[in-house]
């Protein structure tokens, strides 16, 4: 996909995050490793001022969760140029190669998924994007790469587990600096398909806020994902903001 004159590219409010504006506007990251797509993902050439080019690849909101929340208008990702973000269900990799490009080259990306399969592409994609760290291993067992993993910024959780709270919290507890954010992407029907999606993002939230996560905003991930939500929030705030608050 040509860019050239007729796509012009600018700043969404999310660093590291693009909108291509053309006949249809469209989120976009800038490639970590250009002329490659990961996915079959539309690339965009555009020509800059100093005759070099710049690529950049389309985010589809209908196959990322984490693109869908922010064309949801969640207030913040968390997840920025040099940020270091542990992924939980990277599955074969589709959203995380763009957390990658949205990170960049100093940033870092620990990427955990269980299933041999998808971890296959996943391994194949951190070939290329070398700021992905590949780990085949169930979440719940944080204690088996805790060699592999540094301390992390945020953690962005896509698990669709009952018990998805409880693998997050022991992944922040381990992993998740002080103070640092987490992003969830909450999905009703596994965690219980009798009660109403509100209900279940209700209970989630208590259960976060239990293993001293706090969180500060909800969106729904409609018309994208149907009873998703994404919430997000910050882990153990350190003391003095919190007085700082009250005062």
């Amino acid at each position: 996909m040509k860019g050239g004159a007729k796509v012009i590219i600018e700043s969404h409010r999310h660093e590291g995050v693009f909108v291509a504006k053309a006949k249809e506007d469209a989120l976009v990251t800038k490639n970590l490793v250009p002329g490659e797509s990961v996915y079959g993902e539309k690339r965009i050439s555009v020509d800059n001022e100093d005759a070099t080019k710049t690529e950049y690849r389309v985010w589809n909101p209908f196959r990322s969760k984490l693109a869908a929340a922010i064309l949801g208008g969640v207030d913040n990702i968390w997840i920025k140029p040099g940020a270091h973000v542990l992924y939980l269900g990277a599955a074969s990799g589709t959203t995380v190669s763009h957390v990658s490009d949205v990170v960049g080259p100093s940033g870092i990306v620990y990427a955990v998924e269980f299933s041999h399969r998808s971890g296959r592409d996943l391994v194949n994609m951190a070939k290329k994007h070398t700021n992905v760290i590949p780990i085949i291993e169930d979440a719940r067992h944080s204690m088996k790469y805790r060699m592999l993993v540094g301390m992390v910024d945020v953690i962005f959780a896509d698990v669709a587990q009952p018990d998805q709270a409880r693998i997050v919290a022991i992944n922040a507890h381990n992993f998740l600096k002080n103070g640092g954010h987490f992003v969830i992407s909450i999905k009703a029907n596994c965690i219980d398909s009798t009660v109403p999606a509100e209900a279940v993002f209700a209970s989630e939230v208590k259960k976060l806020q239990k293993e001293q996560f706090k969180p500060a905003e909800q969106v729904t991930l409609e018309p994208f994902e149907r009873d998703h939500a994404c919430v997000v929030g910050t882990y153990r705030a350190p003391k003095k903001a919190k007085a700082a608050a009250g005062s």
